[in-house]
């Protein structure tokens, strides 16, 4: 049979991925060749940078994936533009201009976290060491200058025009000013660097002196300078200054100053190298003010928040105080979700404007924080709203639909305040007390607000470091299984047990099973912790293959897609039988609207486990549970179980009548927190099958 020819195999999505990569880089690393090479004398080929440049965008990107982002790539980078006389401000701004722009588009980076804050990180970084690299080309320059110009004179007792030739090739050559003055700072000689700084020529600048090119409030300042080089204080100075142009713009500029003597060591002229930095400050001030800014709105960021909360509460009127809001925007998901993220960027600028335009009357601060949360803080005076008109203009302006791209969609908010709180109160504190708060609101439904209460926060700071701390109580033993008796009320015998969770905490003492299930539902350790709880009541109870074994899932665990799976895999190897093992669910997961729990619960009566429903209250909602599912048994809610029978109440009639309903469907009733006898006989008259409680504890 003949062979048959090989089909060399298509190239994988990541061979694709990884070439449009590379053109991508390929490409930026062009571009940024194409603008330095025709904007700035550069002593290699565009071919050559770019193959340089090509290495630097590659450093760049695999720095702005790191967490945190790897500012040491910017040093690199410097370094090496450097290296290759790329040191001034037009390579500077090429640089800012393509990395800038290009870093935010690159595929490599597409879906990274807080990308745009990252790149301005980078290109702060990189125009910092381009200002120190700057700095450092400029004192050598000054280096070079003063020892040629020493030179020179030294040379001039015997030949001038070499010392003047000296000179002059190293000012034409500089892209910085150079001067030489007089002792009273009338210009003997300029470059050509330093005519383009001050915009004057070299005849003008000879009619004038170095001082009338000084802004008037600094030029007293330098004189004082000159003078104490003259008098041998100093051997240079180096000092910022503004220099008027001739169109009357200021030039911020760097001046080093030195004193060239004679033959006899006598005084004769001052030497001064003048760096241009009015782009570089400029630049400076873009930057200082995007790192303390948001990108998209233009509202200052938390960091800035933060810092300006400080000095607010420091002065704020000890009668009147401050007020915080934080808002957390509802459903915005959904508008990104439906409309796209360009729809949910263009309502967040809404927002925001709308914000200030409710503040506009006070003396406040409107910030965005990550996402859709925004925060204000405003000083109250007299005439400042009370805390409810102000949140009621807010939700107001907010609900106003903004149509965009003809879809009309707005924005409610849930918000957590802080009212006036101590003026010595550390912001960080501060903005935790206001984002707890926030989470209280929105645990209420949507357009919610709640007022910080200095009590609940500590009980709320109290449940949130139980919860965090958890983890690591569970991995020191501090978590174990302990059992409670399910009794039947007709002869009080023991037909089950429930394994249920304590926690045996060093500060807070013995914790019971509901509230360790409510930590870890919190944090989410319920998803680990649940199925090492079955695991663990699993090998323990399985001498005894007679009594069944009943353990109660949260509704995190009942929505779990593994759930079934992790139980099945629990019963295979300890060698529990699923008729034994009793799985509660709570009603209010069964009746979802997705119906992953009822699926799970499905699925596991169809393995032979027996299936009861917790938190049942007897409504026709639950009912439907008992009707559509095959459930063992249902589990009275206990915040029925503790009320007091009263005779002719409704409550009490819907009791007695719920477990002869219940049976109709062919389950049984258990009753949790029966605590005494009068109790039992109640619930036994009412038709209860099983009971739990301290009765049989």
């Amino acid at each position: 049979m003949p062979q048959r020819e090989s089909i060399s195999p298509l190239p994988d999505d990541s061979d694709v991925a990884h070439g449009d990569t590379i053109r991508e880089q390929n490409k930026l690393a062009r571009k940024w060749a194409y603008l330095m090479c025709h904007n700035t004398y550069i002593p290699l080929s565009q071919q050559e940078l770019e193959e340089q440049l090509r290495d630097m965008v590659a450093r760049l990107v695999t720095a702005l994936r790191a967490e945190p982002v790897d500012t040491a790539a910017a040093d690199e980078v410097t370094e090496r533009l450097v290296a290759m006389n790329c040191a001034d401000s037009v390579c500077l701004r090429c640089t800012v201009d393509v990395l800038g722009r290009g870093l935010l588009k690159s595929p490599q980076l597409r879906g990274a976290d807080r990308l745009a804050e990252k790149v301005i990180t980078m290109i702060g970084a990189i125009s910092a060491s381009y200002a120190q690299s700057i700095r450092n080309a400029v004192f050598r320059q000054q280096e070079e200058v003063e020892q040629a110009l020493v030179m020179a004179v030294r040379d001039a007792r015997w030949n001038l025009k070499v010392s003047e030739a000296r000179f002059d090739e190293v000012a034409t050559c500089s892209s910085s000013g150079i001067v030489i003055t007089d002792l009273t700072g009338r210009f003997i000689r300029a470059n050509h660097s330093f005519g383009q700084i001050v915009d004057y020529t070299t005849t003008e600048l000879a009619k004038l002196s170095l001082f009338d090119l000084v802004h008037a409030e600094e030029a007293p300042y330098l004189r004082e300078a000159y003078q104490a080089l003259l008098d041998g204080d100093h051997e240079r100075f180096r000092h910022g200054q503004r220099l008027v142009r001739q169109d009357g713009e200021f030039a911020r500029v760097s001046m080093t100053a030195t004193l060239l003597r004679d033959g006899d060591d006598q005084p004769r002229h001052f030497v001064t190298v003048v760096e241009d930095g009015t782009e570089l400050k400029l630049l400076q001030n873009e930057l200082s003010r995007q790192a303390l800014h948001d990108v998209l709105t233009g509202l200052p960021n938390r960091q800035f928040f933060t810092t300006h909360l400080e000095s607010v509460l420091r002065r704020s009127d000890p009668a009147y105080g401050v007020t915080l809001y934080h808002l957390d925007l509802d459903a915005f998901s959904l508008i990104t979700g439906g409309l796209g993220r360009r729809t949910g960027d263009l309502l967040l600028i809404a927002v925001a404007e709308r914000l200030k335009a409710v503040l506009a009357g006070e003396k406040a601060m409107v910030a965005r924080f990550d996402g859709d949360e925004f925060a204000i803080v405003v000083e109250n005076s007299p005439s400042t709203p009370d805390v409810l008109s102000m949140i009621m203009s807010i939700n107001e302006e907010l609900s106003e639909p903004v149509y965009i791209e003809d879809n009309g969609v707005a924005a409610t908010a849930s918000i957590g305040v802080v009212d006036r709180p101590p003026r010595n109160m550390d912001p960080s504190e501060l903005l935790r007390a206001s984002d707890m708060t926030l989470r209280r609101a929105k645990s209420n439904g949507r357009r919610q607000w709640e007022l910080f209460h200095p009590e609940q926060h500590e009980r709320d700071r109290r449940t949130f470091g139980l919860a965090a701390a958890m983890p690591g109580a569970w991995e020191n033993g501090q978590l174990s299984v302990d059992y409670r008796p399910i009794v039947r009320l007709s002869d009080k015998e023991v037909v089950g047990t429930e394994a249920v969770l304590r926690w045996d905490h060093p500060e807070h003492g013995l914790m019971c099973d509901d509230r360790c299930l409510e930590l870890a539902e919190e944090s989410g350790l319920i998803l680990a912790l649940g199925p090492w709880l079955l695991r663990t009541a699993c090998e323990q109870l399985r001498w005894d293959r007679t009594i069944p074994l009943s353990v109660n899932l949260t509704a995190q665990q009942s929505s779990d897609g593994d759930l079934v799976g992790e139980v099945a895999a629990v019963l295979r190897e300890t060698g529990m039988p699923p008729e034994r093992l009793w799985i509660g669910m709570p009603v209010k997961a069964l009746l979802a609207d997705k119906g992953e729990a009822m699926d799970n619960m499905k699925l596991l009566a169809d393995n032979g486990v027996q299936t009861v429903a917790v938190d049942f209250g007897g409504t026709s909602g639950d009912m439907v549970c008992v009707e559509d599912l095959p459930l063992r048994a249902v589990r009275i809610a206990p915040w029925l179980t503790a009320r007091e029978p009263v005779s002719g109440s409704p409550v009490t009639h819907s009791l007695l009548d719920m477990a002869s309903l219940v049976h109709l469907s062919g389950a049984q009733v258990i009753v949790d927190g029966v605590h005494s006898e009068e109790r039992a006989q109640w619930w036994r008259n009412a038709g209860a099958d099983f009971a739990q409680g301290a009765l049989f504890s």
